[in-house]
């Protein structure tokens, strides 16, 4: 009986140990996904936040490309887009959508605060988001492409409608977002507030703020191709990156105002270098200002019919000075600036025209500018000469030998051979009244001319 017990109790305690031993790697992927658990819920997401605050232009295309490829890079967990826009050009935008489009980072783009505005190019950005949201309070839409410069013919104008209609209703199929009124907003400016683009599924949701809209975007999920990912943003850290010093100068310097001012103060830099050469800071000053007008024209409506009449109007301001017209150059000049300023920019759009009050604070400070450098002019070629042959007629000096009717004369420092139609004694004030080769006439006495130079060293 206890025999066969004996032999049989090794058998169990192998099957036991073998049991145990099955369980191990069990155990041990639990603990791995434990200790993942543990690490990855220490890891804070990260959200790149951009801003977009004016019109859409190649620097602000830059500006969110590059984030975009930095967020990427750095594994954040969202890039989210501030925006408030009235627009701007189609190249401008064509390339933010591409970045957006292509984006292994998900990007949500909120129009924001309340009173903003995704006009026209921003609206289209805005629905090439991952997520488009509104503040209440906002609108978005208004997206019917506005030819700058010389209008096209209808047929032109019909093929650009239609290719904007079909990119945009492109972008909005791509999002699932609603194609009909995307085109809308592009054939008929359609233009929605908050609540009726919700309704109207053009965007995703409404959120007040920034807190509001990562509580809402919280638990969302991302399609990537056949990756979907779930974000968890509700408590993730918000950095702010703003455009670089490059950026923000390139940035300031396309703006209409500013370019104009550019392009005025260049012109008159030069004008002053080529007037008194040698001075040399105007003219340096002159030629980066024009560079960087330049610059700024690449991405503005730029008239150059504008440009040519505020030139003709600097070398009307420069013949003044030369030419004596009684004003009618000057008069031709400042409303050649003038007329050349209002077309200098043509476009629709607020945005990409000229300021009222810079044309004419520019015009009235050019002009007297001008007025002030004729006057100095013509009182300059008023005076009496200095110097050669004219500057003698009419100063002072005193006889040194008796003229009768020939002798000596001392004047502006020198000794002169004279004659006279009188008789003057040696040490009489005389007055030159004419000049013959190296001898000159006078007169006894001084007159009304001007004092005489060393007089307390020859009196």
């Amino acid at each position: 009986m206890n025999a066969p017990e004996a032999t049989a109790l090794p058998g169990k305690t192998i099957a036991r140990a073998l049991a145990r031993f099955r369980a191990w790697p069990v155990a041990l992927s639990f603990l791995l996904l434990l200790l993942t658990a543990v690490v990855g819920s220490g890891k804070q997401e990260k959200i790149r936040l951009l801003e977009i605050s004016g019109p859409i232009n190649p620097i602000t295309a830059e500006y969110v490309g590059r984030n975009i490829r930095e967020s990427a890079l750095g594994g954040e967990s969202l890039v989210l887009i501030e925006m408030d826009t009235p627009g701007g050009l189609d190249t401008a935008m064509r390339g933010v959508v591409k970045d957006i489009l292509s984006s292994q980072v998900p990007v949500a783009v909120h129009v924001a605060p309340s009173g903003a505005r995704a006009a026209s190019a921003g609206a289209i950005i805005a629905m090439a988001a991952d997520f488009c949201a509104m503040a209440p309070g906002t609108n978005i839409g208004a997206a019917r492409p506005v030819t700058i410069g010389e209008q096209p013919d209808k047929v032109m104008q019909e093929k650009i409608l239609n290719d904007m209609t079909a990119y945009v209703e492109g972008i909005a199929a791509r999002r699932g977002r609603n194609t009909d009124a995307a085109g809308r907003m592009v054939r008929n400016s359609l233009s929605l507030s908050a609540d009726k683009a919700l309704e109207a599924k053009v965007i995703d949701l409404i959120a007040s703020d920034r807190a509001d809209l990562l509580k809402k975007l919280d638990g969302r999920e991302v399609r990537r191709g056949d990756k979907v990912t779930v974000l968890r943003v509700a408590g993730a850290k918000v950095e702010r990156h703003s455009m670089t010093t490059r950026e923000k100068i390139l940035d300031a310097i396309s703006n209409p105002n500013i370019a104009y001012l550019l392009m005025m103060l260049g012109m008159l830099g030069l004008f002053f270098e080529l007037s008194n050469p040698g001075v040399i800071l105007p003219g340096v000053i002159g030629g980066i200002s024009l560079i960087l007008a330049f610059f700024a024209f690449q991405t503005l409506p730029v008239n150059y019919a504008g440009v040519l009449l505020i030139l003709l109007a600097l070398v009307l301001f420069i013949a003044e000075i030369q030419i004596v017209s009684h004003g009618m150059l000057t008069v031709g000049g400042v409303v050649s600036m003038i007329l050349g300023s209002l077309m200098l920019f043509e476009s629709p759009e607020p945005f990409l025209r000229l300021s009222w009050s810079v044309i004419v604070t520019t015009v009235a400070m050019v002009t007297a500018f001008a007025l002030f450098v004729i006057r100095k002019a013509v009182t300059a070629h008023r005076r009496k000469p200095s110097s050669g042959r004219e500057g003698l007629i009419g100063e002072r000096g005193f006889a040194d030998s008796d003229i009768m009717p020939e002798g000596k004369v001392f004047v502006r420092g020198e000794y002169w051979d004279a004659w006279s139609d009188e008789a003057i004694a040696k040490g009489d004030r005389v007055l030159v009244v004419e000049l013959d080769e190296m001898r000159v006439k006078v007169k006894k006495g001084w007159g009304s001319g001007t004092a005489l130079p060393g007089e307390g060293d020859n009196g």
